[in-house]
């Protein structure tokens, strides 16, 4: 293969309210810019694609969720010979524009989130940008539905056509089409409403987001100047299908450990590897490198409600096997493994999320009723390398050869939490390692492309072990590609569980880790500093 490779109803709200969440503002300021009349009849022009109707509303500016007057244009368009109708949404601060467009990206099953000022009130996930937080940082931006609506949980909705083939035309909506398509006509939009066009063009995404974000600089590299790439699920064509590999482990053994035993285990390799970075956090800063065996916790006894359950050797395998990841009957990897102190019960549950079971279901299965439990170790092995053969080139954004961005100027940034229990990040490790082999090293890469990683820290800012968050990678990114100021750190900060206290903490570009001065508090970024 060329490419390199959760709480059940509770995991389901969160990715849902994560697809739906605001991202922080990042305070940006930039050139006053004001049209306030919301008239715009001129459609936008978009190769290989007519738009059916255009509509422009003005919004008045909303106190309470503190987003800021704006035009409203919502465009509809379709392609040639396919039947689709996607929408465009795109926002115009009518005062205060700071000269700027940005892009915003889907999650899950959706291409973009077009719910509105709603967002501002889902706030858990702060790397996910959405038309509201855009605005309210002076932004003209825009999203899509891809012709798909709106449901990041299923593809269900779309997936397959009447005769039970699979839709390619709205899955390559879904994979780069309708992100290409939003930017052309929003950058139009935008230069027809406020006679100018944008300075500089940002795109911002998480998860599916992080795939259109690379998507776009491998596809369309001359689309934005810096992309925001977080938690990017790159190879979907293979970690989907792979997602499925803890159910095949515990079927396969006949056992299912429980939240409790999952739990114990976990908390066994924190209290192993949490001071290997000099500081007892009670977070794990390098998963890959803890070497916490699941064997030491044969025989213990760990307490499940009002039960004791005794941890045996087919738990320990279990667990063993899950940290491994799935592996060919040759014992070649075929994607990664669940990192230590990411949650199990996200992936590892009695039945595996839709996210991940639906794709096996709809796109190599083709069969909606399909029971994901009959798949062995050996038939996960097939699935896995059918839905790379017949799908890798549609979604898949792993190509490693970045050059024709670097050559436009574009810079782009990834971060990723190591205790990410859905997209891991050794993905985004593998590809970072991929592209700086295809562009000539470290030192080229560093020059237009970086990787941070976030101990503790789960997907997109959910499902964390407690670990900073990533707060300016927008700030950062807009720095380097205005100022030339390339970062060689990100801010992130979090709230202690249960006491007022702000930990901060630089996150290093990879492969520096922030490391213990050893003197001063830990819980201050100014304790640490970089190394390799």
């Amino acid at each position: 293969m060329k490419r390199r490779a959760g709480k059940r109803r509770t995991v389901l709200a969160a990715v849902a309210a994560l697809i739906t969440a605001s991202a922080l503002s990042t305070g940006l300021a930039g050139p006053a810019s004001a049209d306030t009349e919301c008239r715009i009849t001129k459609r936008p022009t978009i190769p290989g694609a007519t738009v059916t109707s255009m509509t422009a509303e003005q919004k008045s500016a909303n106190s309470l969720t503190k987003v800021p007057a704006h035009c409203e244009v919502t465009l509809n368009l379709t392609h040639e010979g396919v039947g689709d109708d996607v929408k465009v949404v795109v926002w115009l601060p009518s005062s205060d524009w700071n000269g700027r467009f940005q892009g915003t990206g889907g999650g899950g099953y959706s291409t973009g989130f077009m719910l509105g000022a709603f967002t501002q009130f889902l706030t858990l996930g702060t790397a996910v940008q959405t038309l509201p937080g855009a605005v309210q940082q002076g932004y003209a931006a825009a999203a899509t539905d891809g012709g798909i609506g709106f449901n990041p949980i299923t593809p269900a909705p779309w997936a397959l056509k009447a005769d039970g083939t699979v839709n390619k035309e709205l899955l390559t909506n879904f994979a780069s089409r309708s992100i290409h398509d939003m930017t052309v006509a929003a950058k139009q939009v935008v230069t027809t409403f406020y006679g100018t066009p944008p300075s500089y063009s940002y795109f911002n995404g998480c998860s599916n987001g992080g795939r259109q974000a690379l998507m776009e600089a491998q596809r369309h590299p001359t689309d934005y100047d810096g992309i925001i790439a977080s938690a990017p699920a790159a190879a979907i064509d293979r970690f989907a299908p792979a997602g499925l590999w803890p159910q095949v482990v515990m079927n396969e053994a006949g056992r299912f450990p429980g939240s409790c035993v999952f739990n114990a285990f976990n908390d066994a390799a924190v209290h192993a590897c949490d001071n290997d970075d000099k500081v007892a956090d009670g977070i794990i800063s390098r998963p890959a490198e803890c070497g916490f065996d699941p064997r030491s916790m044969i025989g213990k006894q760990v307490k499940c409600g009002l039960q004791k359950k005794t941890i045996t050797a087919e738990d320990a395998e279990i667990v063993r096997r899950i940290w491994q990841g799935p592996v060919s009957a040759d014992g070649e990897p075929l994607g990664s493994g669940l990192p230590k102190q990411a949650d199990f019960n996200v992936l590892a549950g009695n039945s595996p999320i839709a996210l991940v079971e639906d794709w096996t279901k709809y796109f190599v299965e083709k069969d909606p009723s399909f029971d994901s439990s009959t798949i062995t170790p050996e038939r996960l092995e097939e699935v896995i390398r059918q839905s790379y053969a017949e799908y890798g080139d549609i979604v898949g954004a792993d190509d490693p050869d970045l050059s024709a961005f670097k050559n436009a100027g574009g810079k782009m940034i990834t971060w990723h939490g190591h205790a990410d229990p859905v997209i891991f990040a050794q993905g985004s490790v593998d590809y970072y390692q991929q592209v700086q082999k295809a562009m000539g090293g470290a030192q080229e890469t560093s020059s237009f492309y970086r990787l941070f990683l976030a101990p503790g820290v789960g997907h997109c800012g959910l499902l964390g072990a407690g670990g900073p968050v990533p707060n300016d990678a927008l700030v950062e990114l807009v720095n380097w590609v205005e100022k030339g100021q390339a970062p060689a750190t990100l801010p992130a900060t979090v709230k202690k569980e249960g006491s007022d206290i702000t930990v901060t903490r630089n996150l290093c570009a990879y492969p520096q880790v922030a490391s213990y001065k050893g003197q001063g508090d830990p819980n201050s970024a100014d304790s640490y500093h970089c190394t390799t």
